[in-house]
């Protein structure tokens, strides 16, 4: 059995879907279940119970998983709003809520994969695992970094896996429901489907206008590392998880602009309200994860956003 929470969001759906697809289908799924609209990201998955996080918890420390055979917990469940300033609601949901499950995986000895995140690093310019890389500049990126915190300590004397995956800019298929917080290429293929051009912002932090550069990662390859991790249950530690290239928001455009075979692109006043918590750069260090023994390719931006639309183009029902 496996366990998978966030198994509606963005990332979950995809993993959820990837493991059907090798043949694994004996999973539970964890998730919120007031949003209908975001079943709809596995309705045509197989999995064998779907719990709500409440009940889900409760199981936990009520003990009736403890003769259940777990094979792995990938832990995606989260609030990654950026733009969220309930500390108390992010700390309830990004922290003690992993802490439970690390707690859990820790003491059944079962292998503990999470999503943790970019955000750590605020508005650094070195993106290595390691403490004095990372200052946060959201709350969101704060409870991402206290949860490391505590995974960093308990990897010293750690029995099973527990692996932590710094993921950078995601995307893909299955993100609607992220709204705002959707990716640059989702929105701006939205733009040119109601229209002829597309908005990066002007310049800022030293880039002319849409070179401002992110490690921008399509979510299969997100999923690929995340099994590999599965195959590989005596590797743990925190690790970025990014292309290790970055690319700027200019070539998203053209990518989405030529999928389209149309438009061009307008660039818009840089938001004051954004100037100090913006990240005008972000790159992945991958090496961590390359001595750790992941070899895959990753796809750039140009092979990524055309496979994505192809998927969008294709299903609409699912994202637009």
């Amino acid at each position: 059995m496996i366990i998978v929470t966030g198994s509606n969001g963005f990332i979950g759906s995809n993993l959820i879907t990837q493991l059907n697809g090798i043949g694994r289908d004996e999973i539970i799924a964890v998730d919120d279940h007031s949003d209908v609209e975001l079943k709809n990201n596995i309705a045509h998955c197989k999995i064998s119970e779907y719990l709500g996080i409440e009940d889900f918890i409760g199981r936990i420390k009520s003990g009736s998983f403890d003769e259940t055979a777990i094979e792995a917990i990938f832990h995606q469940g989260a609030c990654s709003n950026t733009m969220e300033w309930d500390a108390n609601f992010l700390l309830k949901n990004n922290y003690a809520y992993s802490k439970t499950l690390l707690d859990f995986s820790e003491k059944q000895s079962i292998p503990f994969i999470y999503a943790s995140s970019a955000a750590v690093y605020g508005n650094g310019v070195e993106f290595k695992e390691s403490k004095e890389n990372e200052d946060p500049i959201n709350l969101y990126g704060y409870s991402k970094y206290l949860f490391d915190q505590c995974v960093r300590g308990r990897l010293k004397n750690h029995r099973s896996q527990i692996v932590g995956m710094r993921y950078f800019n995601v995307y893909g298929p299955n993100e609607k429901h992220k709204a705002t917080m959707a990716s640059v290429a989702y929105h701006l293929n939205n733009q040119l489907r109601d229209g002829n051009e597309v908005k990066l912002f002007e310049g800022s932090g030293g880039y002319e206008n849409g070179e401002q550069r992110r490690d921008f990662i399509h979510v299969d390859d997100i999923v690929k590392v995340n099994l590999w991790f599965l195959n590989n249950p005596k590797i743990s530690g925190i690790f970025n998880v990014g292309t290790g290239k970055s690319q700027t928001f200019n070539e998203v455009a053209e990518a989405v602009i030529n999928w389209n075979k149309k438009g061009s692109i307008k660039y818009i006043p840089f938001p004051q309200k954004l100037k100090d918590s913006y990240q005008s750069f972000t790159e992945a260090d991958i090496t961590s994860l390359r001595e750790a023994g992941y070899k895959e390719d990753f796809l750039n931006v140009s092979n990524g956003v055309r496979k994505y639309l192809d998927v969008l183009s294709g299903w609409p029902k699912n994202e637009h």
